[in-house]
């Protein structure tokens, strides 16, 4: 296949899924978790769960950056926005993400505080380099995926010798979050069988590092691209390994992905970035070695080092099931506060805000799926 269309060709699809119910047996139910917020998008807006036989469970993981991020962050950089002389630049999908007692960073613009939004990296060095009167400070954000801009952003920096920039660096890394699933009592309660891999993180990381988990968890991986055919092939893939009693990785998604991933993008995040002791993520706590912070040698570009901002322990609104649901164990249509109070206009919750988020995808595309198949039955 060469063209997109081909991805999502309706015919082809509903050949894979007979095969996938073909190979489905009765008296077993299937758990795959795609980690990914752009499969549990594309899944929403493809309806491929309607294509699926009962017996198939999707789970939606915590493949969010914008989602995962804690409370507490957000309000240290409300606080990093709110200091005179500093601009604070962020992509977009951050500046609603709800901090603790509903600040958020859209709200802090509103009262006066300098927040932009920035479509890239580049943008923030520009503007750092055009109004080199002001401290501009980078809300660096993403997996594994994003990291590679921001360590381009840091050399632009270093090489103009720009000395009014810096960076507030929340990149965290996916395979110790899928462990975190895995080791935790709720995946006991809620058994998986497999993931579906993601997608555009395993371009800089290859397919290598999920080797652990099928060897020490007996967990299948597939890897897959984000269109439909993509996600139906690696379900397909799974089934057939579980059938099989074998556990291992494979790559769906070969016209992007390798075994080994980018390695000139995992030397240069290697050189400017080492890992924290831990990270918070939303939902799931503290994970061990799961953060990124700036080395020694770049702690010039470091907003942490340049203006010292106290740890924020944020707790999140008890009525929001965003955790749960991050962690794969509540379904958006679990949370009280979904489609009520909680909307794209009006979100409580991270997982409401952000474009591959579990409740914006469902809002967006599977919200009415649950009542239809109600009044069909």
């Amino acid at each position: 296949m060469k063209h997109l269309d081909e991805y999502r060709d309706g015919a082809l699809a509903r050949g894979v899924a007979r095969r996938i119910a073909k190979e489905a047996q009765d008296r077993r139910v299937y758990s795959f978790m795609e980690f990914c917020g752009g499969h549990t998008h594309a899944i929403s807006r493809y309806g491929i769960e309607d294509l699926l036989p009962p017996n198939i469970r999707l789970i939606h993981g915590p493949g969010c950056p914008v989602c995962v991020l804690p409370s507490g962050r957000i309000d240290e950089a409300i606080e990093l926005g709110k200091r005179d002389n500093v601009t604070l630049c962020v992509y977009g999908d951050l500046m609603r993400v709800p901090g603790s007692n509903g600040a958020s960073l859209a709200r802090a613009k509103a009262n006066g505080a300098d927040v932009r939004m920035v479509y890239s990296t580049l943008d923030a060095v520009k503007i750092a380099e055009n109004d080199p009167r002001r401290q501009i400070v980078f809300f660096a954000i993403g997996f594994e995926t994003t990291t590679p801009p921001t360590a381009m952003a840091i050399r632009l920096a270093q090489r103009k010798k720009l000395e009014n920039f810096s960076i507030f660096c929340n990149h965290v890394l996916t395979p110790p979050a899928m462990r975190k699933i895995l080791e935790t009592s709720d995946s006991q309660a809620l058994p998986l069988d497999g993931f579906i891999g993601p997608a555009h993180v395993s371009t800089i990381i290859g397919t290598a590092p999920y080797r652990a988990f099928a060897r020490e968890f007996q967990k299948p991986v597939v890897v897959a691209g984000f269109e439909p055919l993509d996600v139906l092939q690696a379900i397909l893939m799974l089934i057939l390994q579980v059938n099989g009693g074998h556990a291992e990785v494979e790559n769906e998604y070969i016209r992007a992905v390798t075994e080994d991933g980018n390695r000139i993008a995992l030397a240069e995040i290697a050189d400017i970035f080492e890992l924290r002791e831990s990270f918070e993520w939303r939902g799931l706590g503290e994970i061990p070695a799961s953060g990124l912070r700036l080395r020694e040698g770049y702690w010039e570009f470091d907003a942490e080092r340049r203006f010292p901002v106290d740890k924020r322990f944020a707790r999140d609104n008890p009525a929001c099931e965003c955790g749960a649901i991050l962690r794969g164990v509540k379904h958006p249509r679990d949370c009280k506060l979904f489609g009520g109070a909680c909307t794209p206009e009006t979100p409580m919750g991270a997982c409401m805000v952000s474009s591959e988020g579990s409740c914006a995808a469902y809002w967006s595309y599977g919200r009415f799926r649950a009542f239809e198949r109600k009044a069909a039955e």
